[in-house]
């Protein structure tokens, strides 16, 4: 059998669903191939979406109009910002969802897509054609699928094994059987493979932990929704509670770490360093005497309740004494044991900056087959490897990239290309070095437009933004050119340092003394605000100093970014270039002059000889 689509999204997980969508909305004729259709959108771990960091990639994916803020509001029973008391820069919108209701929240945007056709098949192999690139998926039901772009989204499933003591057995996650067939075929074009381990907690049963015996945390009242679309939160909402590990705990881990598949040697695999499993925690903060997990609900009818922080291998018996001996869940029933799980990935640094495979046309990876951790690292990736398959298989080679200038996801696509993983990568935003500028309430004024050009973006969201963007973009320019004096102000009740300097609004908001009645009494306008301006206002006014002195270094680092290296330079042919130079940079074959300077090693002599060896062959900036 042979069917013919634009784009074929193999794997119906965070980046699968966001590929499939983003690639439809830029009117690609897709296919959503996945196992089951019952676990579309199935959140495997933790029952969240967001976080610090991570929240920054969900209004992203959602300012390019992706599905994953909208359903987590549509699933939402638990909603807060994270470091609310610091600055919006590093604040992280994080919701906890009901597993169901996500699953079906996802499964309804989808099919609600214009240009999406979802099946449910195993994926076997990929078949090449004359040029090398791919031309097929083949299934196990004897399917040939013709295509002009593939994306494999495979997450954790490419010869995945789960660990548990020393029990182990081929899966892809809890109840779902490894990929082999498609790990083998991706292993057959030549792609580099390594391996990688994750791991889950114990889930545990609501109704046996004592809630009195641990500390409420209510979630934000308002809610504020994850996407920018959304007006209010709907869904019945849940309290969760936080207890912490003991003394006791930590001496029974230490006592049976010969039969922990991390530490025996059974798992080779490195698991993610910024979400160490508890028996990591124990050895590697052997002063610390408690460990604090979050008792989240996951669901409103569902009695499972996920403790998030002590994500476990250990054998069966050793975690049901291990819970036993934290407060709270003394009589706490264990419904299913953690595990770990180790998988195939592939190293990133063979793809470009459009997630395409360099070596394999129209084979495009997204999620933790890059070596990724985390919903929302793979959802970002998914919607820009959809993008790109999208205008790839309608002939255009021109990649649609995000700057790390531009986006955390930009940050999270450069690292992979260019730095390759060695444990699983999480977005942390102490990696986005512009994060004054990248925040996550001003994801949609960074990003909207640009995805306007790119296709992907619908037109209610379209309208929306073009309307909230004149809006904010009228009274930036207003709160700049209204100006007080020192006098006025303090007639108005600011209490300003009475140097006769006539300050503009905008600084005048920044300063600390600025209280809410005596500001909108000096500037009657700003009671008119609705609230989403007042707030961007409020933010750029607190950062404005400091973007300002950053101005003409950003100017600067956005040429260099721009300024792409050929696929077909030989840099064997650049003068200035050391041997190990050549090496490193021939082994990274980095898109942009910005990313040469971060392939590690690669010296400062080495980037100037670079881009002088660019400017005089004239590269053009993308």
């Amino acid at each position: 059998m042979t069917f013919g689509f634009d784009v074929v999204v193999v794997g119906g997980g965070h980046a699968g669903a966001e590929a499939a969508a983003a690639a439809a909305r830029c009117s690609a004729r897709t296919l959503l191939l996945t196992h089951r259709l019952d676990t579309l959108g199935e959140m495997s771990c933790n029952p969240a979406i967001g976080g610090v960091g991570k929240g920054h990639l969900v209004r992203e994916v959602d300012a390019l109009d992706g599905i994953m803020a909208r359903a987590a509001d549509a699933a939402g029973i638990h909603f807060k910002v994270l470091n609310r008391s610091k600055g919006p820069a590093v604040r992280g919108p994080r919701a906890q969802a009901d597993r169901r209701l996500y699953r079906e929240a996802v499964r309804g945007l989808l099919q609600a897509t214009p240009h999406l056709s979802i099946r449910e098949a195993t994926v076997e192999g990929l078949e090449r054609g004359r040029d090398g690139g791919i031309d097929a998926v083949l299934t196990a039901d004897g399917a040939r699928i013709s295509c002009g772009a593939v994306v494999v989204t495979a997450g954790t499933f490419l010869r995945g094994e789960i660990h548990l003591g020393p029990e182990r057995h081929p899966a892809g996650r809890h109840g779902d059987p490894a990929s082999v067939g498609l790990a083998l075929s991706l292993a057959g074009l030549g792609l580099p493979v390594r391996r990688l381990k994750t791991g889950t907690p114990p889930r545990l049963d609501g109704r046996t932990i004592d809630w009195a015996a641990v500390e409420a945390q209510p979630g934000d009242d308002p809610a504020e929704p994850l996407s920018w679309l959304t007006d209010r939160i709907t869904t019945p909402q849940l309290s969760c509670g936080i207890t912490a590990t003991t003394p006791r705990t930590h001496a029974i881990i230490r006592a049976n770490l010969d039969r922990a598949p991390i530490h025996s040697g059974q798992i080779q695999g490195p698991g993610p360093r910024y979400c160490p499993s508890i028996e990591d925690k124990v050895v590697r903060f052997a002063e610390r005497q408690r460990h604090q997990i979050f008792l989240e609900p996951e669901g409103l009818d569902d009695p499972t309740v996920y403790p998030n922080g002590i994500s476990t291998s250990l054998p069966r018996d050793v975690q049901d004494a291990v819970i036993a001996s934290i407060p709270g869940l003394e009589h706490a029933r264990i419904l299913r044991h953690g595990y770990a799980i180790e998988y195939d990935h592939l190293d990133p640094r063979a793809l470009r900056a459009s997630l395409e495979v360099r070596d394999v046309p129209r084979l495009f990876l997204a999620g933790q087959v890059n070596g990724t951790t985390g919903y929302e690292e793979a959802a970002a990736q998914g919607l820009l490897a959809g993008v790109n398959a999208a205008h790839r298989a309608s002939g255009s080679t021109e990649p649609r990239l995000l700057l790390r200038t531009q986006a955390y996801a930009g940050v999270l696509v450069d690292d992979l290309t260019t730095q390759g993983v060695s444990e699983p990568y999480r977005m942390l935003t102490a990696r986005a070095e512009h994060r004054l500028r990248l925040r996550a309430d001003n994801a949609h004024l960074r990003l909207t437009d640009i995805g306007i050009a790119w296709g992907c973006v619908g037109q209610e969201r379209a309208a929306r933004h073009g309307a909230f963007a004149g809006a904010v973009a009228t009274a930036l320019a207003r709160a700049r050119a209204e100006v007080a004096t020192p006098a006025a102000l303090a007639a108005a009740g600011l209490p300003i340092n009475q140097d006769g300097i006539p300050r503009s609004l905008l600084e005048i908001i920044a300063l600390p003394a600025a209280a809410t009645p005596a500001l909108e009494t000096a500037f009657p306008w700003l009671r008119d605000l609705p609230p989403g301006v007042r707030a961007q206002l409020e933010a750029e006014a607190l950062y404005a100093p400091y973007l300002s002195r950053q101005a003409s270094e950003f100017a600067a680092l956005e040429r260099e970014e721009r300024l792409p290296i050929p696929d077909q330079i030989d840099f064997a042919a650049i003068a200035g270039l050391s041997t190990e130079m050549r090496q490193r940079l021939e082994a990274a074959r980095p898109a942009t002059l910005g990313s040469a300077g971060r392939v590690p090693g690669v010296t400062p002599a080495a980037l100037v000889a670079l881009a002088g060896h660019l400017r005089r062959a004239g590269a053009p900036a993308r």
